[in-house]
């Protein structure tokens, strides 16, 4: 894409895992554990790193979180809740380190969204939905808005910060 294009406008890091197990189960698959970490932080780690060379001056990068990084609202989630608490810790310090030539990082914290890795028909849904305050799942285009915002002009002074797109499910 360089090669063609010359340059990245915008990154969006949006891939998550979630291994669910309390810290004391007998059942912690550490390979999973592993995985989890790889793709919910390492993996955005190496994007950044590999696209902010490719970034223009002004240019954004989106992170995809969850609420479970500020508020683990369920057992057995501590592992996954880390990850995401480290996205969003990594995102702040890019915002400082890319700050000076306008590349803005932020973090849009999602709820529990409508997708195919869960969807609002699971068996966890009577759950999660009395967990939010709107007590319904999210859908994708209402992230999507969120993404748009902050890689619109209208965002430019915006960086390093959390934007929650979560149904209230922190509130």
């Amino acid at each position: 894409m360089a090669e063609q294009f010359g340059r990245l406008d915008i990154l969006v890091n949006n891939a998550g895992v979630t291994v669910a197990a309390p810290i004391d189960s007998d059942l912690v698959d550490e390979a999973a554990l592993d995985r989890q970490l790889a793709i919910n932080y390492t993996s955005v780690v190496a994007a950044i790193r590999t696209a902010f060379p490719l970034l223009p001056d002004g240019g954004r990068i989106v992170n995809i979180s969850s609420g479970v990084g500020m508020r683990v609202g369920f057992s057995g989630m501590t592992d996954y809740a880390g990850t995401k608490a480290a996205l969003e810790g990594y995102s702040r310090g890019a915002a400082r380190d890319l700050a000076h030539r306008g590349i803005t990082v932020n973090v849009i914290q999602s709820g529990f969204v409508d997708t195919e890795m869960n969807p609002a028909d699971s068996a966890a849904a009577p759950a999660f939905l009395p967990t939010t305050a709107m007590g319904r799942y999210g859908r994708p285009e209402e992230i999507a808005a969120g993404v748009v915002f902050l890689a619109s002009p209208q965002a430019s002074y915006v960086t390093g910060a959390v934007l929650r797109i979560d149904g209230g499910y922190a509130a």
